[in-house]
C-alpha cells in the first residue's frame, strides 16, 4: 500500500511545518502551499488524496480555492478538510456548500485531526453525508 498524499494549504509557515511533521510521522506523504494560487498549482502537480485547507489565505482565500477545485475536472474529487481559525458558525456551512468534506476549528487536537483524515480517506468514494464533523456538530452535510 502506498502512502497517501496530503496537500496542506496554510499561509502560516509554522502551521504548515507542524502539520507536515505530524502527518509524516503518521506515514502520510505531505506537500505544502502557502496561498490560494499555489494550492491549485500544487494540487494539479501532485494530485493529492486529500487537502487540508485554511480559509484565510493570500492570493485567493480558501473559498475561492474550493470553487476553483470544484470547477476543475481533475481536482473536483479531492476531498478537502477546512482547518481554520475563522469563526465556525459563520464559515462551516459555507465551506461544506463549497465542497469541503468537513470544517474543523483551529487549534485542533492532533489525534482528532488524524481520526478525521482516516475517516475521510477510508470513505473517499462515499457520499458527503457519511463524513462526520468530529467537532460535535453531527454530520457535515
Amino acid at each position: 500500500m502506498s502512502q497517501k498524499k496530503i496537500l496542506v494549504v496554510d499561509d502560516d509557515p509554522d502551521v504548515r511545518l507542524g502539520l507536515q511533521v505530524r502527518l509524516n510521522a503518521n506515514h502520510y506523504d505531505v506537500v505544502c502551499a502557502g496561498d490560494g494560487v499555489a494550492s491549485i498549482s500544487e494540487a494539479l502537480k501532485h494530485m493529492p488524496d486529500l487537502m487540508i485547507l485554511d480559509l484565510g489565505l493570500p492570493a485567493g482565500d480558501g473559498f475561492s480555492v474550493l470553487e476553483r477545485m470544484k470547477a476543475n475536472e481533475k481536482l473536483a474529487s479531492i476531498p478537502v478538510i477546512v482547518l481554520s481559525g475563522q469563526d465556525r458558525v459563520i464559515n462551516r456551512d459555507r465551506a461544506i456548500r463549497a465542497g469541503a468534506k468537513t470544517f474543523l476549528q483551529k487549534p485542533m487536537e492532533h489525534g482528532k485531526l488524524l481520526a478525521v483524515i482516516r475517516l475521510i480517506l477510508g470513505a473517499k468514494d462515499q457520499p458527503p453525508a457519511l463524513i462526520y464533523d468530529l467537532s460535535g456538530a453531527g454530520p457535515s452535510a
